[in-house]
């Protein structure tokens, strides 16, 4: 069976995953997380690409971003990795891909998944063991999102705008969704639904979206298609 084509709308929000060649180290010390993402700042804005949640694990890469076209996101990655594979094997004298295939994505409604999913993303530090908080894991969009450092090159989603008035507002209400793990089901979700580059959000989300791409956005019905009613 054909491979579907990665699912990219633009103008909508994206959880994008990208994982390590077989489990490899992409990052081996703070000069490496640093280098990725000055290199992350500077594609997302050469292509339009509003960044608005990431998390740099040891072995992958998760982020929540709205492409500002359909080859922003695809545009992105590759200049990215032109610079830092180099970067990343010439400082650690290896050689070989870093990425394990290319990186998977998919559109979700950012009414129901934004905080969701960026809860999901910046979590992850505390659900792999590489940090014990949240909020020490230095490597993350979390300090932004609650008020800890800021990062000018981030993009603040509507979504959380929406969680208050004014920034402390924000950034309270932030650190009080966060205080406790992500709901299991809405991970679980939002993971299978990226890996499966499936649409995620509720019928009337899929149907607008249905209109701005010809790409199936969920599981074709399995079986044979029913027979119509006899007159």
């Amino acid at each position: 069976m054909a491979r579907l084509p990665r699912l990219v709308v633009a103008n909508h929000l994206h959880h994008l995953i990208a994982l390590s060649h077989h489990q490899q180290a992409l990052f081996v010390d703070a000069l490496d997380y640093q280098k990725f993402l000055s290199l992350l700042a500077d594609a997302a804005k050469q292509h339009a690409v509003a960044v608005h949640a990431f998390a740099l694990l040891p072995d992958r890469v998760h982020l929540l971003a709205t492409p500002g076209d359909a080859l922003g996101l695809s545009k992105m990655m590759q200049a990215i990795g032109r610079s830092y594979v180099p970067y990343f094997n010439g400082r650690h004298q290896r050689s070989g891909s870093l990425w394990g295939g290319r990186f998977r994505a998919t559109v979700l409604d950012a009414a129901s998944y934004f905080n969701d999913c960026a809860h999901v993303i910046e979590y992850l530090p505390v659900q792999t063991g590489a940090s014990h908080d949240i909020a020490s894991y230095p490597w993350s969009s979390y300090a932004h999102h609650a008020g800890l450092q800021r990062q000018s090159w981030l993009t603040d989603h509507p979504s959380y705008w929406a969680m208050g008035n004014t920034p402390f507002d924000r950034e309270a209400a932030y650190q009080r969704r966060c205080a406790a793990p992500p709901d299991p089901e809405r991970a679980e979700a939002i993971t299978a639904a990226t890996h499966k580059a499936w649409a995620l959000g509720p019928d009337h989300f899929k149907a607008s979206l249905g209109k701005l791409t010809p790409r199936r956005l969920q599981p074709a019905r399995r079986g044979r298609p029913r027979r119509p009613a006899a007159g």
